[in-house]
């Protein structure tokens, strides 16, 4: 099994992290975004959009973060991680499509603008990253994990990373004690590992 990696990406970090807590070997081979590698003929052939992450698992090639914590879940973690009964796989899959908009959007885009060095609208991105975050808060005020459930799963994984990382985009986690406290019962799984800006 390979992913294609950058170690300073949010989303590659949830398909590491994932992989780690289940206990399944990967080998990492990095793409260099900073030299364009990721819009390179060569990688364009492993995946048409120009994006990392992307797992290989032999002849199996899943594109997309969210889709990556998807398949791992199905294919080689215990169920806890993707729970089969309907609300709750519709509660999950409503976090992962916030990971990929609202997070994206907000405190991901925010992120990118102050490390990166990337123009962004900085007044719109910090608005969508706290209106994002108070969301989470709200959830996590009422509830230990995103969907509602006893245990992590893949939502908790998906809106994690760019919610651990807000220091980054210049956004203090002080005033969100439910999402602090949530990021530290993730810190305390089984088997994490970090990344860059969370150590």
């Amino acid at each position: 099994m390979k992913l294609y990696d950058l170690t300073l990406s949010g989303n590659c970090y949830k398909a590491r992290l994932f992989l780690s807590l289940i206990g399944q070997p990967v080998e990492l081979v990095p793409v260099n975004l900073l030299q364009g590698e990721h819009k390179q003929p060569s990688f364009l052939a492993i995946n048409p959009r120009g994006q990392v992450p992307v797992l290989e698992d032999g002849d199996t090639r899943v594109v997309d973060s969210q889709a990556i914590l998807v398949y791992l879940a199905r294919r080689y973690a215990d169920e806890v991680w993707y729970p089969q009964d309907a609300l709750t796989q519709a509660r999950v899959v409503g976090w992962l499509s916030f990971a990929a908009n609202e997070m994206h959007h907000g405190p991901a885009t925010a992120r990118v603008g102050r490390l990166f060095r990337r123009p962004i609208d900085e007044p719109l991105t910090a608005s969508r990253a706290l209106a994002a975050l108070q969301l989470v808060e709200q959830q996590l005020t009422e509830h230990a994990w995103l969907a509602e459930t006893a245990a992590p799963n893949i939502a908790d994984l998906a809106v994690y990373p760019y919610a651990a990382l807000a220091g980054e985009g210049g956004i203090d986690l002080g005033p969100y004690p439910a999402i602090r406290a949530w990021c530290s019962r993730i810190r305390e799984l089984p088997d994490y590992i970090s990344m860059p800006g969370l150590e």
